[in-house]
């Protein structure tokens, strides 16, 4: 019996050690891939783009930092993560349109630039909008993710007409 169990015993050991080296390396890629780059400051912005496009107030309210503020295409400026979800919540903004285009993303260590082209069409205050802006967000790596710190807004004027 004893050698049965030792046999057992063993074979538990082959396999819990069989199973360490399998998953080890796994585990090592994933914190590899927990750092801050490019990709993933993508994917933070197109997460945050996803829930502008679904008006997600919950959404938005998680990817902006506590000290988040924004620069508006009209010059003003604007402090706090609440303040894009309690127009969403409120009904006062809603998004129809919220597109974008042309992204760049530069990192710079925990710090990642991301600016695009954004086609932004919807009702603010109870008036329909529709502009063409060129964004850029600020986003800062925190306790492994990305919270956006702040965006900046700048109309793009439309062409002149030909003469």
């Amino acid at each position: 019996m004893r050698s049965r169990e030792s046999s057992m015993t063993l074979m538990g050991l082959i396999v819990s050690a069989l199973a360490l080296v399998l998953v080890l390396p796994a585990i090592g890629k994933v914190k590899a891939d927990a750092e801050p780059s490019a990709e993933n400051a993508m994917a933070a912005e197109e997460a945050l783009a996803r829930a502008f496009r679904n008006n997600d107030a919950d959404a938005i309210s998680n990817l902006l930092d506590k000290s988040w503020a924004v620069i508006t295409a009209n010059g003003d400026v604007a402090e706090g993560p609440g303040i894009f979800p309690k127009g969403i919540k409120s009904g006062y903004r809603t998004l129809k349109t919220f597109d974008m285009s042309e992204p760049r993303v530069r990192l710079y260590g925990n710090v990642a630039l991301i600016t695009f082209k954004l086609d932004l069409a919807g009702v603010f205050g109870g008036k329909p909008f529709d502009v063409l802006e060129r964004e850029t967000d600020t986003w800062v790596w925190k306790d492994g993710s990305w919270k956006c710190v702040l965006t900046h807004e700048s109309f793009i004027k439309p062409p002149a007409p030909a003469a």
